[in-house]
């Protein structure tokens, strides 16, 4: 008796696995990256998923190596393969706080639990401090996080990260962007103070060079297969209890 109900047992386990992989209860990590990888030239569209990606505050942008003094964490480790998006004419000392840099848009219409990462890497006489800024309607953003430390010039500092877990606003959100922007020195008010030191002019044609920028999040169940599952497993219980009791006479 006993290996017949294990039989039945396990034949009930294969069926709620086999139904839960035919509902839509799967958890997706990544929502969208940007590797900026082109045939011949880098590309801004993602690479994964969908998006956009845009300039702010005046500044322009190329596509330049991302394998170049020991570069980003692409696995793509061919040259011209690797792309990564090397952003520009940013704004002269003492100005512009703040207000330039790169912008991306991703929907996280049925994601939560949002977590931003990017690969940077500054010139010599690029600004040293970027501010990560967020938006949950497309056109005002929010400071958030500390400022991060470019400490070389011509250095890649890879797998940087936002976690916005506690920001309920950006979950399911069709309107969610975020930037990153050149920043003041906090210690130096109105200054940029780039890595090499350089000139107020040398902002303007310092670069901050992006890559692997990538929006990961959890996937939220749909309704109906969150109710299919409790269901199938009420049900399962209640037969289980029952061949037990059945097995015990």
């Amino acid at each position: 008796m006993s290996i017949r109900l294990d039989r039945l047992l396990n034949c009930f386990a294969a069926s709620i696995i086999a139904l839960a992989m035919q509902t839509n209860f799967a958890f997706a990590d990544l929502v969208a990256r940007w590797d900026f990888n082109g045939a011949a030239a880098g590309t801004s569209t993602p690479s994964t998923g969908s998006g956009s990606a845009s300039l702010v505050g005046g500044t322009t942008a190329t596509f330049a190596s991302g394998i170049a003094n020991g570069g980003s964490s692409d696995p793509v480790i061919t040259s011209p393969a690797n792309f990564a998006w090397n952003s520009t004419t940013y704004p002269a000392q003492g100005a512009g706080d703040r207000t330039a840099g790169v912008q991306f848009n991703v929907s996280t219409a049925g994601f939560n639990s949002v977590i931003v990462n990017w690969d940077t890497r500054s010139s010599n006489t690029s600004a040293r401090h970027q501010q990560f800024q967020y938006s949950t309607n497309g056109t005002t953003f929010t400071d958030f996080g500390a400022l991060f430390l470019n400490t070389a010039g011509d250095t890649w500092f890879n797998n940087r990260n936002i976690d916005l877990t506690g920001i309920s606003a950006v979950n399911n959100n069709a309107n969610f962007a975020f930037r990153m922007v050149s920043a003041f020195d906090p210690a130096n008010p109105g200054n940029y103070v780039s890595s090499g030191l350089g000139t107020p002019a040398a902002y303007v044609g310092g670069t901050l060079r992006f890559d692997m920028v990538a929006v990961n999040a959890t996937a939220v169940p749909e309704p109906t297969s969150m109710v299919l599952l409790g269901t199938v497993g009420v049900v399962g219980f209640a037969v289980r209890r029952r061949l037990k009791n059945a097995a015990k006479k």
